[in-house]
């Protein structure tokens, strides 16, 4: 084992993205994900990488998309606003076909909404977020050691698929500090022959593009792309199972608010009542078949958000509706307490929830 090292989430994920190769950052500063960019601004002049701190989040993805188009590692971060000024990049990159990371450390909305943490982008990170046919891959950190590295298991899963993966955390994890090992990611990344670096005689030439004016090629194109979906989806889902084999509550929660249900689940099961928790850690592509299996001896779920119920969705579609699924929550910027949760178990339990 490596030497751990205290340091901030935000801190966590731009040195991640380092040791993973990435050296061109492009951002623009917004609560609670600046300390990203700061830690680009001073870490990316002394390796030879590129920071540069946009003239907006417009620009900023825009330069992503440029630089992703030669094949090189590139990222940007932002909080839920800057995201959404985002979005129309995002797409373009989905239908270049093009790799990048892009990191929301999601802040309370909507408009300018606050800067307490908040799980209300999950509709726009799993759902496409922009125009268009495509998705996302989106993975939820539950830890500081999580924010590392799943941020360099989004730049291999970025490369693998040619697609956008995006880290969807929280101002709680992008704050906190806990020791954190972060592995140097070898530098011999994937094959990219797509890529704009120039033919020197040698090859044809490369085009990156997203418009398609014949519409039969654009569908060609669009079922292609969904096909790959599809092979993420087989290979590529990631979640964590806690005292499931036995529940008959299963509770459902993703990032901070796991980490808030685990500690429902423990104090439920010192009560005598079989909690159990499933993780999502890609919440696209999402667990089914996990929740499909805890439904068949499980009598009921509760969904754990700070948000008004958006995961709610995924995990009704994921079990058939076939057991009562109850929600949980908190929303602009507060956090659910443990205590909250086990009342909802308790209530689950006694069959007195709504």
């Amino acid at each position: 084992m490596g030497e751990k090292v205290l340091m901030k989430g935000n801190e966590a994920i731009a040195e991640a993205a380092i040791k993973a190769g990435c050296r061109h950052y492009f951002g623009y500063p917004i609560t609670p994900q600046t300390e990203v960019a700061a830690y680009m601004s001073k870490r990316m002049p002394k390796i030879g990488g590129t920071f540069l701190q946009a003239e907006s989040e417009v620009a900023a993805i825009n330069m992503v998309i440029g630089v992703s188009s030669t094949g090189k590692r590139v990222m940007t971060s932002s909080s839920s606003p800057g995201v959404s000024l985002k979005s129309e990049g995002i797409s373009y990159l989905a239908g270049c076909d093009l790799p990048a990371l892009v990191v929301n450390v999601q802040r309370g909305g909507p408009g300018l909404g606050g800067i307490q943490p908040s799980q209300s982008d999950y509709f726009q990170a799993t759902k496409g977020g922009s125009h268009g046919d495509y998705h996302n891959i989106v993975l939820a950190p539950a830890s500081v050691q999580e924010m590392a590295s799943l941020t360099q298991k989004g730049f291999e899963l970025a490369d693998k698929y040619r697609m956008v993966s995006m880290i969807l955390a929280d101002g709680t994890l992008g704050q906190m500090m806990e020791p954190v090992e972060i592995e140097e990611v070898s530098a011999n990344q994937v094959e990219k022959p797509w890529a704009l670096t120039g033919t020197g005689m040698k090859r044809e030439h490369n085009i990156v593009n997203s418009l398609y004016l014949k519409p039969d090629l654009l569908e060609i194109k669009n079922f292609e792309r969904f096909e790959k979906y599809k092979v993420v989806e087989e290979n590529e889902v990631m979640y964590e199972e806690y005292m499931v084999e036995d529940a008959d509550i299963c509770v459902v929660a993703f990032g901070i608010s796991a980490r808030v249900a685990k500690n429902a689940v423990n104090m439920a099961r010192a009560q005598g009542i079989k909690a159990g928790l499933i993780r999502p850690i890609t919440l696209w592509p999402f667990p089914k078949k996990p929740l499909f299996n805890a439904a068949q001896h499980c009598k009921a779920f509760i969904s754990v958000e700070m948000n008004m119920g958006q995961m709610i969705q995924d995990v009704e579609l994921a079990i058939r509706c076939t057991r009562p699924v109850y929600l949980c929550n908190r929303t602009g910027g507060m956090i659910p307490s443990p205590d909250q949760v086990l009342e909802k178990i308790v209530e689950v339990n006694d069959g007195g929830a709504k």
